[in-house]
């Protein structure tokens, strides 16, 4: 074996080891690995980053822009409310669940889709009376195995499509995964259809302790003519919310303050709300609701450009002692005051007849602009923005789904290559308003790129010194292997680095081992080549291997034995469909 041969597996044993035994992220540890591999001339500057310049890398770039023009108009959300509906069993909720899981994460990143359904299945769960657990995790796999449906559902399906044309120029069609995805998501639907009531634990979502928190009162109104109207409280989702509680209702002047869950709400209640700054977020979600403050709407911003804004009055701020309506807030920082906090409590009154005090904290509606502006202000003692505040452009919601279909139109029929589809469809995200560009550049997933292109300077590495040819001829050395047996080893490979190590490193890893070992056996490569990503995308077991396992671990209050005593039959159940229907439907 050459040296650079044994420099590489050493490196790719290193970075392995780092990523498993560290907390180094893996962005830095692919990146030095592929500068080493560059300095000590192992790589040419081409080989090191030619993943940088991938089809799939950039396609998936697109795609985050894509997935964010739906995120920010609220269409999974719409989406989610549509299908959902009210089943009457817990076995009902998970199939009324897995379906539009799966289907839409075949056509936008699994991750931003369970991103999004997070908050809408712990409010569902809650009003159906059903622990979140029994659904979260299940959510996860349902987006795990609808994203092995197309070639755009999962970044791994993307990577491996791009090294194919880049090695091999072999182009896979849209829905040429189906054949072995829908399936796999038939088959383990049904299994958690079936088994996860009883394997899942009975905990129950997180409830915050308001009196642990800041605590806020929130002010809204119904709008009309509206989606909320005629509807009780409970399915209006208003019972159950993660971060506060409805204490009254002001109709027309007067005070309703036992509000049951089957009041009907009618056109302009005024509902007040106690909880955390993250209540305000929660509501703004909700189609259908609108800030009661008037001064909110006087604010010289676009409804889709503000955020909730928490600050703390510092002893310079110009206004200590004055009262909300006398300090002429709106008017000096452009921001409208929503609800203030004093010693964790929030102040009872009036809104406007509060006075200022040294300490206080105020929930504010503002621009993204604010934060950077007063943040080294002596005003405030601190300026922070509540994440993913913004409230959804729901009008642009059409639009927006109207922009994927036509993404998926236009790839499908092969009018355009994906790639190109994707391209079309973020512009035209961008120039309908379904995303302003700044929110669509910040809405690329920067490290994730990072460790997918990063490790393209390890694959080829594997494949320009000849490590992978030694790799595979060790597994053929150890006697007579048939081809289903090889597919059968690289799978389990794949499977078990994707676990300890991400998806997309594990594919690309991968993709030079089993290319040589289906060149030494002399079969067709590309069943190898599905089953590297069907195996890489197919992470069960641990909650670390596949970003919606670990999106969903603290919101379902997992431990990591949930994972294995559901996730192990499951894996065994995908990669035994899998190892059957791969050579059957992409012959050796």
């Amino acid at each position: 074996m050459a040296w650079e041969a044994l420099v590489t597996l050493c490196t790719l044993f290193l970075v392995l080891g780092s990523l498993v035994l560290t907390k180094v992220s893996a962005d830095l540890v692919l990146m030095a690995a592929l500068a080493f591999l560059l300095v000590i001339g192992v790589l040419t500057p081409g080989e090191a980053l030619a993943g940088f310049a991938n089809p799939g890398v950039i396609t998936i770039a697109t795609l985050y822009v894509v997935a964010a023009g739906l995120k920010e108009t609220g269409a999974v959300q719409w989406i989610a409310r549509l299908l959902l509906g009210h089943p009457r069993s817990e076995k009902g909720a998970q199939l009324r669940m897995l379906a539009p899981t799966g289907i839409l994460s075949g056509f936008m990143n699994n991750t931003a889709v369970v991103a999004m359904f997070i908050p809408a299945i712990q409010d569902w769960a809650q009003r159906l009376g059903i622990p979140s657990s029994k659904l979260l995790l299940p959510l996860s796999y349902a987006a795990i195995l609808g994203g092995t449906c197309t070639l755009i559902g999962t970044s791994t399906n993307l990577v491996v499509d791009g090294m194919l044309q880049t090695r091999l120029g072999i182009s896979l069609g849209l829905f040429e995964l189906a054949w072995v995805g829908v399936p796999l998501l038939i088959v383990g639907g049904c299994y958690l259809v079936m088994f996860a009531s009883r394997l899942l634990p009975d905990r129950g979502g997180v409830n915050e302790e308001l009196n642990l928190v800041r605590e806020y009162g929130v002010e809204v109104e119904v709008v009309s003519p509206g989606p909320l109207v005629g509807k009780t409280v409970a399915q209006a989702g208003l019972r159950a919310l993660n971060y506060g509680y409805l204490t009254e209702i002001d109709r027309g002047g007067r005070l309703i303050t036992a509000v049951e869950p089957d009041r009907m709400l009618q056109p302009g209640d005024k509902l007040y709300f106690v909880g955390a700054p993250e209540c305000a977020t929660e509501l703004r979600r909700i189609h259908g609701l609108k800030p009661v403050d008037a001064n909110v709407h006087k604010l010289d911003i676009a409804n889709h450009q503000r955020c909730l804004v928490e600050v703390v009055l510092g002893q310079e701020f110009p206004a200590l002692g004055k009262s909300i309506r006398d300090s002429r807030f709106r008017t000096r920082f452009n921001a409208v005051i929503l609800s203030v906090s004093r010693e964790g409590k929030r102040v009872p009154g009036k809104l406007g007849d509060i006075c200022f005090k040294m300490g206080d904290t105020l929930l504010l509606e503002a621009s993204h602009q604010f934060v950077e502006q007063y943040r080294f202000r002596r005003d405030f003692l601190l300026v922070s923005a509540l994440n993913d505040s913004t409230p959804p452009d729901f009008s642009k919601a059409p639009i927006a789904l109207g922009v994927l279909g036509l993404m998926v139109v236009l790839s499908a029929s092969g009018l355009l290559q994906i790639m190109e589809a994707a391209f079309v469809a973020a512009g035209l995200m961008i120039a309908t308003g379904c995303i302003t560009a700044s929110r669509a550049r910040r809405s690329v997933d920067l490290p994730i790129l990072v460790v997918i292109a990063a490790s393209f300077a390890l694959g080829n590495a594997m494949t320009v010194t000849g490590a992978a040819e030694w790799v595979a001829g060790g597994l053929l050395a150890s006697g007579e292997l048939s081809p289903w047996l090889a597919l059968a080893i690289v799978y389990l490979l794949t499977a078990s680095f994707t676990e300890v190590i991400t998806n997309n490193a594990a594919a690309v890893l991968m993709f030079p081992i089993a290319l040589a070992l289906s060149e030494q056996l002399g079969v067709n490569f590309l069943p190898f080549a599905i089953a590297v990503m069907v195996a890489a995308s197919a992470s069960f077991i641990t909650p670390l291997g596949y970003q919606t396992n670990l999106m969903v671990y603290g919101p379902g209050r997992y431990r990591f034995t949930d994972y294995v005593r559901v996730g192990v039959p499951l894996s065994l159940l995908v990669g035994g469909v899998s190892l059957v229907l791969i050579p059957f439907i992409w012959p050796f």
